[in-house]
C-alpha cells in the first residue's frame, strides 16, 4: 500500500512539475532597446543548445555594459542589420572609418555552426573569413538568407519587436550598408 502511495505521488509530481518547469535557456532573452530615428524594443530569446560560447559571450558583454550606446552600423534593407563593434562603434566615440573592423578586448570565438537556418528574426554572429574570428558583432535578418546556412553561428531568434529591427534606419547600398548618423541600441540587457 504504501509503495503504490508513493508511486502515485511521485507520478503526479511528474506530471505537475512538467507543467511549472521551464529549462533554464527557455528563460533567457536579450532586450535591445533602440533609439535615434527609430525608438523600441527588440527582445531576442538565446539559443544556448546550438551556440554556448556564443551566448556566454553575448551575456558577458551585456553584463559588463559594452553594448550600450552602441551604433547599428551596417543595415542593408532587405538582409540584415548588424552592430555589437563595441571597439569602433560605441556611438561617444564613434569612428566611421574603423567601425565594423573591431571587437572586444576578449579573444574571438570558434564557430558553433548549426543546422539552424537563416531566416527572417535569427540573429548570427558576425565574422572575418576565418570561421573561428566572431568576438562582439553581430547581425539579426530581416529576410531569410539561405547562403549563409552553416557558415555563421546562430545564436538567437527575434521573439519581439520585428517592427522595430524593421524600421532600424537603412544604410547605403553603394557603400556595403554603412549607416550615416545611424541608430543606436541605448540600452541592452538580459532578462529572464
Amino acid at each position: 500500500m504504501f509503495r503504490f502511495f508513493f508511486l502515485k505521488v511521485i507520478a503526479v509530481g511528474i506530471i505537475f512539475g512538467s507543467f511549472f518547469y521551464k529549462p533554464a535557456f527557455a528563460e533567457n532573452y536579450l532586450v535591445i532597446e533602440v533609439a535615434g530615428e527609430t525608438s523600441g524594443k527588440i527582445e531576442i530569446t538565446l539559443l544556448p543548445e546550438l551556440a554556448p560560447l556564443h551566448v556566454e559571450r553575448i551575456k558577458a558583454l551585456v553584463n559588463k555594459g559594452s553594448y550600450d550606446g552602441v551604433v547599428f552600423h551596417r543595415v542593408i534593407e532587405g538582409f540584415m542589420a548588424q552592430t555589437g563593434d563595441v571597439q569602433f562603434g560605441n556611438s561617444k566615440q564613434f569612428n566611421p572609418d574603423l567601425v565594423g573592423r573591431g571587437g572586444s578586448s576578449l579573444p574571438n570565438l570558434p564557430s558553433e555552426f548549426s543546422d539552424s537556418p537563416f531566416i527572417e528574426g535569427t540573429v548570427g554572429m558576425a565574422r572575418s573569413q576565418d570561421p573561428n574570428s566572431a568576438n562582439s558583432q553581430f547581425f539579426i535578418m530581416f529576410k531569410p538568407a539561405p547562403h549563409l546556412n552553416n557558415n555563421y553561428t546562430v545564436f538567437g531568434m527575434v521573439s519581439a519587436g520585428m517592427e522595430v529591427l524593421n524600421n532600424i534606419k537603412k544604410g547605403d547600398l553603394k557603400n556595403n550598408g554603412a549607416v550615416n548618423n545611424p541608430d543606436i541600441m541605448k540600452k541592452v540587457y538580459i532578462k529572464k
